[in-house]
């Protein structure tokens, strides 16, 4: 068994790819030149002839929006496995990747991503296992070992102040008072404060209850009278036999049912 660090890198690998020279590697990223055992870790190699072509495999850990998830191995004939993405051409040259078989990996954003990919190692096929890794696939009678480990979310103050704002229910929702109603919030339980919040509404006493007697209302010379006032005119126009005024005249055949 062969062990390396136990302790994990403080960063997640952002990217995957493969150079087609040590001497191309782009800035930033970190290629793997050899095997645990210090043979040389070309990808592209022929057992039988030696080839001109090389291909390693190089990474980075920039920080960036995305970590990469996982990683697999195929057969070039092989599906490409759902949701991940195959590295088909070098960083620094553009020329196919690999032969017979394909890397692929699986992006994931880092702020949804539980576990992440921290570090791979290349081991020659039947000589050792890594301890606290897991086999890819085989490459160039390679494999190829990645190591995974939980990703640490790193929130600024005033991230973290708007997440506690957003997920806590709002202090309104079950806010009671004695001089208004309770509102009926929209299904997004948001509700606006306004500048008559806390202002108590209250209803003039004088539609408590209706006044006792309406008081007359002259419109355009026409006296408006209280049901009252007219039976009271009609009443003395009857008991003094005096002609009626036609308004008293129309309330009493009103009231007679003539």
């Amino acid at each position: 068994m062969s062990e390396l660090s136990n302790q994990l890198p403080t960063e997640p690998i952002s990217a995957v790819g493969v150079v087609t020279s040590l001497n191309k590697v782009p800035d930033g990223y970190c290629v793997v030149a050899q095997t645990t055992d210090g043979s040389d870790a070309d990808l592209w190699k022929d057992g039988l002839f030696k080839s001109k072509v090389t291909r390693y495999l190089c990474f980075t850990r920039k920080t960036g929006p995305d970590v990469v998830a996982d990683m697999k191995v195929i057969d070039i004939k092989d599906a490409l496995p759902e949701g991940f993405t195959p590295v088909e051409e070098t960083v620094d040259t553009k020329e196919t990747a690999m032969r017979k078989r394909r890397l692929c990996v699986k992006m994931s954003p880092r702020a949804a991503a539980v576990t992440a990919v921290y570090d791979i190692q290349i081991i020659a096929k039947s000589k050792y296992h890594l301890v606290n890794y897991t086999c890819v696939g085989e490459i160039n009678n390679m494999g190829i070992w990645y190591r995974k480990g939980d990703v640490s979310q790193h929130q600024s103050s005033q991230e973290m102040s708007s997440t506690a704002c957003s997920d806590a229910p709002p202090n309104t929702a079950s806010r009671k008072t004695t001089s208004r109603p309770d509102y009926e919030h929209q299904s997004s339980g948001n509700y606006t404060m306004t500048a008559l919040d806390d202002v108590p509404f209250v209803i003039s006493e004088k539609f408590f209850e209706n006044p006792k007697e309406m008081q007359q209302v002259n419109l355009m010379g026409i006296t408006i009278k209280s049901l009252a006032e007219i039976e009271e005119e009609v009443s003395r126009g009857c008991n003094a036999r005096l002609p009626l005024t036609p308004l008293a005249q129309n309330a009493k055949q009103t009231v007679l049912g003539l």
